[in-house]
């Protein structure tokens, strides 16, 4: 019986003496429990084959997950883009927001009393920290899924439409589930560490009473607006991957039910990121029909 792992780990340490020595080669040959007969084009036959079969039975699965991960990484690429190098003719809340954080921190400049600033900011932890929170609940939640892994099958299949899942199939789709807001854990609490950051920074920005010159003062304002933006944008990035997350949801019934969810799911976060009322709203253009 042909053994391809105990062939590898096997021949790598003694290739060199095994070609050199045919009496060497057929005795490790019968060690491996390989037919010397067996050739190398008829190993690779038996390796694509089994990688074919298992492609022709899952292709709409690879082919669901390959969809979302285009999805996923395209739009947040795009958004970090348009976030960085949007103008008046195509602007985003990102880069909206973050002039005002920018006007925000000119007027800090000018207060001798930041407590107001200093709450603010710990506001903004809040909504972070709950977030951080929940996602640790959600992944305590998966994990024990994991555990009861026919019940949640039985209880999928007798949805209508829902495709018939392996056990295999179910725990690979936790899995990635599990991945995905292990991903959004870990920007919600770099968000709220560079939201600790900002607050430090206003702490230690220089008093209007205090010499500074105007290049000075600009240049806090900057470094401040931008440490608050980019802890925003990493709060933002953990809820896009919340976003997606849902659509994986669907997964669990249907691949295809899983493409359409995902490219919705890109629509959405599009339209609100960038064709928003709230985005008009910030970059001036007030519409008297916004709720």
């Amino acid at each position: 019986m042909f053994h391809l792992e105990h062939l590898i780990f096997n021949l790598l340490p003694r290739t060199s003496s095994v070609i050199r020595e045919p009496q060497k080669l057929a005795h490790f040959l019968y060690s491996c429990k390989v037919n010397p007969s067996v050739s190398i084009a008829s190993v690779i036959h038996q390796l694509t084959g089994k990688y074919m079969g298992y492609i022709s039975i899952h292709w709409l699965n690879i082919l669901a997950l390959a969809w979302f991960l285009a999805c996923f990484n395209g739009y947040m690429r795009y958004a970090r883009l348009r976030s960085y190098k949007s103008h008046a003719g195509s602007p985003s809340l990102a880069s909206e927001m973050h002039k005002y954080r920018l006007q925000w921190m000119h007027t800090v400049l000018t207060r001798e009393m930041r407590v107001a600033d200093a709450a603010m900011i710990a506001n903004l932890e809040k909504s972070v920290a709950f977030f951080a929170s929940t996602t640790m609940l959600i992944l305590a939640g998966l994990i024990t899924i994991l555990g009861s892994t026919e019940k949640a099958i039985d209880l999928i299949s007798a949805l209508p439409f829902a495709v018939t899942m392996e056990r295999a199939d179910w725990e690979f789709k936790i899995v990635i589930l599990i991945l995905l807001f292990t991903y959004a854990f870990f920007k919600f609490t770099w968000s709220l560490r560079q939201y600790g950051f900002a607050t430090i920074m206003i702490g230690a920005a220089p008093l209007p009473t205090q010499v500074c010159t105007t290049e000075e003062r600009e240049l806090w304002a900057r470094k401040m607006a931008s440490m608050s933006s980019m802890a925003a944008n990493n709060f933002n990035i953990g809820l896009r991957t919340y976003y997606f997350s849902i659509s994986m949801l669907t997964w669990f019934i249907h691949p295809m039910l899983f493409m359409f969810s995902s490219a919705l799911v890109v629509f959405v976060l599009f339209r609100r990121e960038f064709k928003s009322s709230t985005l008009k709203l910030l970059t001036g253009r007030v519409d008297r029909h916004l709720g």
